[in-house]
Parts: C-alpha cells; structure tokens; sequence
C-alpha cells in the first residue's frame, strides 16, 4: 500500500474515533512531522479524507471535520425518524403548518381522489441535534381523521396515526430525484442556493390493503441524506 493510503486509513479511524464534527486537525506540518514524511505525502493523504466527505479544507484555517450524511433506508418498513434514531442520532419534529384543505389537481392524482376533495396537510421541519435535515409535506386523504391529526406536535407522525387512529402504514412506491432549493427551503434548512435538494416522494397505504393513506413529498439536505436502497 503507498505510503500516503496508508496514512489517510490511519487517520480515517482516528477521526472517526475521536474526533467531534466541527473540530480542526492538526496542522499538515506537525502531522507530517508526526508520520515522518514530506508534506506533498501528508497532502496526498488528506486529499482521501476530503474526496470522501470526511474532511473539508478550509483556506487560512486548516482541515475540519464535516459531518456525515445519515442514511435514507427505503423499503416498505423505512421511516424518517426510526431511521435517524437507529443511527444514534436524536430527531426532533417541528410542525411548520397543519391544516384541511382543497386537493390540488396532482395531489389528488397521486392519492387517487377527485379533484376538489377535502384532504389533510402537514407540512413538518425534521431535526438532529446538528442541524435541520428534511421539510416534508403530508397529505392524509381521510379529513375525518383530523380530530386527532390536529394534535401531532412531535415524533413519528405514522406511530402517531397508529396510536391515535389504530391505521398502520406501510410504504408502497417511493421516487428519488433533485432540484435547486428555495428560498424558503435555504431559509429552514440552513442551506445556500449551490446545495442541491434531495426530493423523496412516497405513497404509503394502510398496511392490508391497497389503500393510499398519504402522499408524502420531503425536501432533504444533500449533504447530511445518503439513500440506501435494499434489494
């Protein structure tokens, strides 16, 4: 293995093991000291970290540690916040707005209900400890069930449903695509306009049958969502 491999694999695991997001490495000079080798070597190694995601070089200041992007698991069980809770991370909800309203013509095709219908729509700001991570839009198709939906303020809006409603859902298809963020999406998610969008769209339907219960459209951070399909 060439010595700067070598030495980028050494220290993946000690970033990994000790350091915290938003720490500096040592100076490329001392590290270089500390490895015995030149500094085009030591750079060599550091250029692994970055291409990685790992490390992000900053001019005048050094190399820091970014974070790592969580993991998006899609398949029929996958959910938003047992996702990020299965990674040690501690998700917060905010309800940004919660209401009845007309369906839109697309929405009302997608959760197969004449347009003009009443629906439900949530639309809610996911967090981590770190930082804000997806918006995401719901649309319930049954208006009776806002008795209870209008008192969702935090977790898991399905584990909700399941308590409040006895309704278990399921995932059914999901899209993945891109696009540039709004201003709005920059504004909550603590983005610039270069970072580009994660949209997820999801049908879910209640668990038995072929009903679509809800249509989901989230706007994720590219750099903190990594989706992971399992086949």
């Amino acid at each position: 293995m060439p010595v700067y491999l070598d030495i980028a694999t050494k220290l993946d695991r000690e970033v990994r093991e000790h350091y915290a997001v938003g720490d500096f490495l040592p100076s490329e000079s001392s590290l270089a000291e500390r490895f015995a080798v030149n500094r085009h070597t030591l750079r060599r190694a550091i250029d692994e970290l970055v291409n990685t995601g790992l490390i992000q070089r900053h001019q005048g200041k050094g190399n820091r540690v970014m974070s790592q992007p969580d993991e998006y698991l899609v398949n029929a069980d996958a959910k938003f916040t047992k996702n990020l809770i299965e990674q040690g991370a501690r998700p917060r909800c905010e309800v940004i707005q919660s209401r009845i309203i007309v369906a839109p013509s697309q929405i009302a095709v997608e959760l197969n209900v004449a347009q003009g219908e009443k629906i439900i729509h949530l639309r809610t700001l996911r967090k981590t400890e770190i930082s804000p991570r997806t918006v995401i839009d719901h649309y319930l198709v049954d208006p009776s069930w806002w008795s209870i939906i209008k008192n969702y303020r935090q977790g898991s809006l399905h584990e909700f449903m399941n308590r409040g409603l006895g309704i278990e859902l399921e995932r059914k298809r999901t899209r993945v695509g891109a696009k540039e963020p709004t201003n709005e999406e920059c504004s909550l998610l603590e983005i610039d306009k270069h970072t580009p969008i994660l949209t997820i769209k999801t049908h879910n339907i209640i668990k038995g049958t072929d009903r679509v219960a809800e249509f989901s459209f989230s706007h994720s951070r590219s750099d903190t969502t990594e989706i992971v399909m399992e086949h």
